[in-house]
């Protein structure tokens, strides 16, 4: 095997972990947030000698304010430190997923990846019915006309979802301009870009979504030579404490609550329910 010679620097590429639901969800706040992977972003520019940050992210989407919160967190960094960004979107990287990939200044997926989803969804349910069948009845008092807008339990109201998809609207031409921005003429001009739609990695290639299919490992070897050095840092997650007393797991762990936390099964259920909309 060829060594460096003495004296010459071996290539250090830092990669960031950006794995799971983006936002705070559930009784444990699992998610990712600006707040649990700022430190993360700090430490991956920090060295001197880095000659790259990747980032490895494999994510569904989840809160838009907190996508791009850590998208601009790294881009500051980035051109702080004048490191260029590349970012690998592992088995997902869709709606606020894609987000965190545009912090990229190269994009790359396997070719099954699923890349896309830019667009704005918003879901709920209605009971007014059920209310009626078992003799419910519903008593809200508020200050302020739209206080109990979209609520699930009265007959839904015209003007409500008028208004609710003027904000989805305003937040898409947000994901659209943002997605612009960082890819400009990249992008293949396919009407269907911002519809919605998702991709396999090698289709998204093909309409400029990402700039090519590859896997981090390989990539960084051919670009930086077989000797490159790889360093990983994960996103913090917690204390120790909490892992150990099931805080961060919603589990099993020492200490932890024999009880089901039925909050904690709504959001795992939000969670699985972003998954699964990618076949995952």
């Amino acid at each position: 095997m060829k060594l460096p010679f003495v004296g010459e620097a071996v290539p250090l590429v830092t990669v960031i972990e950006l794995n799971g639901v983006i936002g705070e969800v559930g009784a444990g706040r699992k998610g990712l947030t600006l707040k649990k992977v700022e430190k993360a972003i700090e430490n991956a520019f920090k060295p001197g000698s880095v000659k790259a940050v990747a980032l490895a992210i494999n994510s569904p989407g989840g809160s838009p304010v907190q996508s791009r919160l850590i998208m601009s967190a790294i881009r500051s960094e980035a051109q702080k430190k004048e490191t260029p960004v590349l970012a690998f979107i592992e088995d997902v990287g869709a709606s606020g997923g894609y987000i965190l990939a545009i912090a990229g200044d190269e994009i790359y997926a396997d070719e099954s990846s699923i890349v896309g989803s830019i667009g704005v969804i918003s879901g709920g349910f209605g009971f007014p019915e059920a209310l009626k069948k078992i003799g419910v009845e519903r008593r809200v008092y508020t200050a302020g006309e739209n206080k109990s807008t979209l609520d699930p339990f009265k007959p839904e109201d015209p003007e409500d979802v008028a208004r609710l998809e003027t904000m989805l609207n305003d937040l898409h031409q947000q994901f659209i301009a943002l997605v612009k921005e960082r890819r400009g003429d990249k992008l293949s001009g396919d009407p269907e870009l911002f519809s919605g739609r998702f991709w396999t990695g090698a289709m998204a290639a093909e309409k400029g979504l990402v700039d090519g299919t590859a896997q981090l490992g390989d990539f960084l070897r051919d670009r930086y030579g077989k000797d490159v050095k790889v360093k990983r840092i994960s996103p913090e997650t917690g204390s120790l404490l909490k892992r150990l007393m099931g805080g961060e797991t919603g589990g099993s762990g020492i200490g932890a609550p024999s009880l089901i936390d039925a909050d904690e099964l709504l959001a795992a259920g939000e969670r699985r329910a972003l998954w699964a909309r990618f076949g995952l």
